[in-house]
């Protein structure tokens, strides 16, 4: 624990205020991500509108970064990353404020879709990180970021119940407006300027493995890597609470324990993964989500047969716990791929990709769990990483082989 606090501080106060700013944004936003659909059922839709406005209201969002994400990290490296995180930031608070004062399902959609259209602070959040730590440490400056915006949906959701019960929805959506718009003004205000030419470093080759040239995996094939994963994790979004209902007859409170301890293991593990692959060379990382792969494989498939609710609820914190060696350290590597001054157009590319396969996933549970049952749902998922398994095998053999030919690694 004190080498994670060291390496946490070690980034500095600038990394601190990114890290405070994705907490508190991403906790605004996610105050109502758990109450959509009790504020779409209130507002008196038919059966089959609110089917499809309680899936588009999570989807839309989504819908909007992924065909904008790759177009502002292009302006990102045009015009500057910090200039983009304020602009996210601003798009967030005017279209939380917006939605506060619709009363239309449709209108909702629209504005949720607006929303991820124009703000998608992440990415620049990242490319901006990159840049004012020279590159250093990637894989535990990707993996804190996602701790900040883990631990900020926890916090969010519990917030935005207890306004909800007593205050109406609207009030959670004007809150939120009203702390992004704060977030603005504190990152226009205290994040400095990187100086003119800062660019982010590849490793040197000291930090590299075995004293090889600093190369890197293919971009693509990360992308397509982490695509799977981020599907598989989602393919539960919409039928969980149904699957715990139907399944085990938990109570609310034991469904929004279970949910919420994957995250947990995320957040407890993905420092201590970053930590593991810092400085590794590429076929390393790729052996090691070879491994974290199967092991998701195997836990996802135990869940899905288990009759008992507490040994379910623990797999899904060792799921939570295997998952922070995914996302965060498979985005170091497409981070170190890219030239210094297109982290925002990778970055951003990456976040599409992040945003398409996770609207993949939720359709594809969505489908089969209607057609199939919820008895379909962890078959589904067991099976997306057994393909994830397979394509991060596929990537270190590539690897393996071009380093024994001498062409890469």
């Amino acid at each position: 624990m004190t080498d994670v606090s060291a390496g946490f501080r070690s980034f500095g106060s600038v990394f601190a205020l990114l890290f405070g700013l994705q907490f508190v944004s991403m906790g605004a936003m996610e105050m109502s991500g758990p109450f959509w659909p009790i504020h779409i059922e209130a507002l008196g839709p038919s059966g089959s509108v609110f089917g499809l406005a309680g899936i588009g209201v999570y989807v839309c969002p989504m819908l909007g970064i992924s065909l904008t994400s790759a177009f502002w990290g292009r302006m990102g490296d045009r015009y500057g990353n910090r200039l983009m995180m304020v602009r996210a930031l601003a798009g967030l608070a005017v279209t939380q404020l917006l939605i506060a004062f619709a009363s239309d399902v449709w209108t909702i959609l629209a504005l949720r879709f607006l929303q991820g259209a124009f703000a998608g602070y992440i990415a620049p959040a990242q490319a901006y990180g990159v840049q004012v730590t020279e590159g250093r440490n990637r894989a535990s400056l990707f993996a804190w970021l996602q701790v900040a915006t883990n631990v900020g949906s926890l916090a969010g959701a519990f917030l935005g119940g207890l306004i909800l019960d007593a205050l109406p929805f609207a009030a959670i959506n004007l809150t939120a407006g009203m702390i992004c718009a704060l977030c603005a003004a504190i990152a226009w205000a205290s994040l400095p300027v990187p100086p003119a030419g800062a660019a982010a470093a590849r490793p040197a080759p000291a930090q590299a493995s075995i004293a090889a040239p600093p190369v890197v995996a293919p971009v693509a094939g990360l992308l397509m890597l982490m695509g799977v994963l981020l599907a598989s994790r989602m393919v539960l979004q919409v039928p969980f609470a149904l699957y715990m209902t139907q399944v085990f007859g938990a109570q609310h409170w034991m469904t929004g324990l279970s949910y919420g301890l994957l995250a947990l293991g995320f957040v407890v593990a993905a420092p201590f993964w970053a930590q593991l692959f810092e400085g590794r060379s590429p076929a390393f990382v790729l052996g090691g989500n070879v491994l974290i792969s199967g092991g998701c494989l195997a836990v996802t498939h135990l869940a899905g047969i288990t009759e008992s609710v507490a040994v379910f609820a623990a797999f899904y914190f060792v799921w939570g716990v295997l998952l922070g060696g995914t996302t965060p350290v498979l985005l170091s590597l497409i981070s170190t791929a890219a030239q210094s001054d297109r982290q925002g157009s990778v970055l951003g590319i990456a976040q599409t990709c992040q945003q398409s396969a996770s609207i993949a996933g939720i359709a594809a549970g969505v489908t089969v769990t209607r057609f199939m049952g919820l008895d379909a749902a962890f078959p589904l998922v067991s099976a997306l990483y057994a393909l994830s398994c397979l394509l991060a095998l596929g990537l270190w053999l590539r690897l393996r082989r071009f380093s024994q030919e001498g062409n890469l690694l």
